[in-house]
């Protein structure tokens, strides 16, 4: 029906003969007062949600007033887990990275229920005191929106990802009443790239969301700033620098916790994944209800400041009514609060938490600046303020965004000179701190996708070098003679070695070439190698988490077979080396992972050609039956429509085959038809499925694992 719907309007369009660009910005017009509409009426499902889950259901029972407030979180949770668990997996956690995913990897395309599923989840999260932000929901609503239309004109893909582009141009415009912070969060982040192509589209759908929600609720600043701030003094510059490298240090804490807590989550198997939402917000309800325990100076009036966005807090940071120490506790309680919230699967997004931190921070930082110089610094809400873009600049690593953001959300211009220089020194800290992921980008490079420029990049780029690279390396000493280094190349039959000196750390490279020209130089056998190796000053290295892509490219600026790999706080450490046919084994893992992330890609979409499968991760653990056994044995006990994908083992990528032998710790994707995923999980994990199971064949080697899984490591 939505197919001949589409037709039908293309045919239309068609004989009015408009061109494309008037299409183009028609839509986009259509996106911009659709994601107005869509903030407005996700604004008024949260504030339902929460009145009654903060005012009508403790009017009913007063007496376990405090034992809501555990409770309420946790309700929250076991309603969102089972709508994003059945219907849209697509809307669980901060929604940005899957926007960014559908735009990298499938044409912009996301599917239209993930509007309504994003917004009831987010809406019973947030509303029940989820610690989360507005922003991300409304951001993938509007990206589904601006996807949906764009299907349904049957437009291209570029323009098709133009439109997700207004869609998160029109939710930032729309929650924050900042319509060119939107702009440039999506080309920023969402796209990756300002390119006047799309510019326009982008323009004129914040505009339109931003002016649609202006003549149904109003214009207001999201925080009111008291007066407008301005630094006191040209030694305030070196504060705020100071307040931007803490900051870098919060917004990794956050990201590294954040996906840590995820990772626990993910662990917890006898926990259903519909239920684990429940559970951290149980876990979010327990941390609101000690802390003021705890800490007797953070009591709340009516709610935990860590539930919701957080705005208030945020606003009376802005106005300096937040004590020192309050504002450092609640860095640290916050961060928590969101980790248990998204770690557990809920649905959110990561834009307030930072900016409720940067305001924490910066008050605090502020406040011991004016004790310790008084007079000659800003009042403490203005390094609030400065903080709060810092923050999510160190997080996001979008400092135009932030910047912008600031100015629209405060109205105050005043203090941008210690603005720029804060975001700044945060976005380059953290991002060296990340190894150059954001918190949008990491979660989809823990899946093997790694964007450059809103683009998944070359398929070798998802492949690190430490997965491939040999550590059984042969060397030699840099004081042995020419005559030893013969004997070496013809025992070892490599073309080249690492010369190590006395205290074992990598001095040079010496190569079959260098020796044969030694030799033609006449030069005696008892020279020692040191003297006709490539000095390490000279040389070409590699480190661990260097993309094998980024190690190609290198290897051939000089034609060179091998390079060394060194660690990065030592080079001159080594301590593995790759080959031409680790190069290869790198592109069979890339190959499998992008096969694995297109079959997951197309799972989700209604009219695939693999409808009715899904994408199924089982991790296994010491114990499990399936332990042991090689895939060839399970072969007569596997359902049917089952397919092994790969096998990640020990932070590396395994292409399966017949002989390939599952161990504890494997986590195993496999494509598998909906109806069958629960039996292969319970045949391959629980205890019993043992007598299910075949005895384990004995072609193995020593170490437990099948001689063709040698050759992939």
């Amino acid at each position: 029906m939505r197919q001949t719907l589409g037709l039908r309007l293309v045919r239309f369009l068609g004989r009015l003969r408009l061109g494309g660009g008037v299409i183009l910005i028609g839509i986009s017009l259509a996106v911009g007062i659709g994601t107005g509409l869509g903030a407005l009426l996700f604004n008024t499902m949260i504030s339902w949600v929460s009145r009654f889950a903060f005012f009508t259901l403790p009017a009913l029972v007063p007496q376990a007033h405090m034992a809501l407030i555990a409770a309420v979180p946790a309700l929250g949770g076991l309603i969102a887990g089972p709508l994003i668990y059945r219907y849209a997996r697509e809307a669980k956690g901060h929604g940005v990275p899957e926007v960014m995913e559908a735009i990298a990897l499938r044409g912009g395309r996301i599917r239209p229920i993930v509007v309504v599923i994003k917004a009831m989840a987010s809406a019973f999260t947030l509303g029940t005191g989820g610690s989360v932000g507005r922003e991300g929901p409304i951001v993938q609503i509007g990206a589904a929106l601006g996807s949906t239309l764009g299907q349904a004109f049957r437009m291209s893909e570029v323009r098709i990802r133009t439109l997700v582009a207004c869609g998160a141009a029109g939710g930032i415009a729309a929650t924050f009443n900042a319509p060119i912070a939107g702009v440039i969060f999506a080309a920023e982040v969402i796209l990756g790239e300002l390119s006047i192509s799309h510019i326009g589209a982008v323009v004129i759908s914040a505009v339109t969301a931003n002016a649609t929600m202006q003549a149904l609720v109003g214009s207001e600043y999201t925080f009111a700033v008291p007066e407008p701030y301005a630094f006191e003094s040209l030694a305030e510059f070196g504060l705020y620098a100071i307040l931007g490298a803490l900051a870098a240090l919060v917004a990794v804490a956050f990201v590294r916790t954040l996906y840590w807590a995820e990772d626990r989550f993910a662990e917890q198997r006898r926990i259903p994944e519909w239920l684990q939402p429940a559970i951290g917000g149980l876990l979010l309800g327990l941390l609101g209800l000690a802390y003021p325990m705890v800490f007797p100076a953070l009591r709340y009036e009516n709610m935990p400041h860590v539930f919701g966005g957080g705005y208030e807090p945020i606003s009376a940071a802005l106005t300096n009514h937040v004590a020192i120490g309050g504002a450092f506790l609640l860095i640290f309680i916050k961060m928590l609060a969101t980790d248990f919230t998204l770690g557990s699967g809920g649905s959110g997004g990561i834009f307030a938490p930072s900016l409720f931190m940067g305001a924490m921070l910066g008050s605090a930082v502020g406040g011991l600046f004016n004790a310790w110089l008084p007079g000659l610094t800003a009042p403490p809400g203005a390094y609030a303020l400065v903080g709060m873009g810092a923050v999510f600049a160190g997080a996001a690593h979008a400092p135009l965004t932030a910047l912008i953001m600031l100015f629209e959300l405060t109205g105050d211009y005043r203090i941008i000179l210690p603005l720029m220089l804060s975001v700044v020194i945060s976005t380059l800290i953290a991002r060296r701190m990340l190894a150059g992921e954001s918190i949008y980008t990491l979660k989809l490079a823990r899946r093997g996708i790694r964007l450059r420029s809103g683009r998944d990049v070359d398929v070798l780029e998802s492949v690190r070098a430490e997965e491939v690279m040999a550590t059984d390396i042969d060397t030699i000493r840099a004081d042995a003679t020419l005559s030893d280094l013969s004997r070496a190349f013809s025992q070892a039959r490599r073309r080249g070695f690492p010369v190590m000196d006395a205290s074992g750390l990598l001095a040079g490279i010496v190569t079959v070439a260098d020796l044969e020209n030694a030799i033609q130089r006449g030069m005696p056998l008892e020279t020692p190698v040191a003297d006709i190796a490539v000095p390490f000053e000279d040389m070409l290295y590699a480190y661990p988490d260097e993309s094998i892509g980024a190690v190609l490219k290198r290897m051939g600026t000089r034609g060179v077979g091998h390079i060394p790999v060194v660690s990065r706080q030592n080079p001159r450490r080594l301590i593995g080396w790759i080959w031409n046919h680790e190069i290869i084994r790198a592109y069979n893992i890339a190959v499998a992972r992008r096969s694995e992330l297109r079959l997951r890609a197309q799972a989700m979409q209604p009219d695939s050609v693999v409808e009715g499968m899904r994408m199924l991760d089982v991790h296994l653990a010491e114990g499990d039956p399936s332990v042991g056994l090689a895939l060839k044995d399970l072969h007569d006990a596997l359902p049917e429509n089952c397919l092994f994908i790969s096998i990640h083992r020990d932070g590396r990528t395994i292409i399966p085959h017949g002989n390939t032998m599952l161990r504890a710790g494997d986590r195993v994707t496999v494509l598998i038809d909906n109806q069958a995923a629960d039996s292969l999980r319970s045949l391959l994990t629980q205890a019993g499925a043992q007598g299910r199971l075949p005895a384990a064949s004995h072609g193995e080697d020593q170490t437990g694992e099948s001689q063709s899984d040698s050759s992939e490591r």
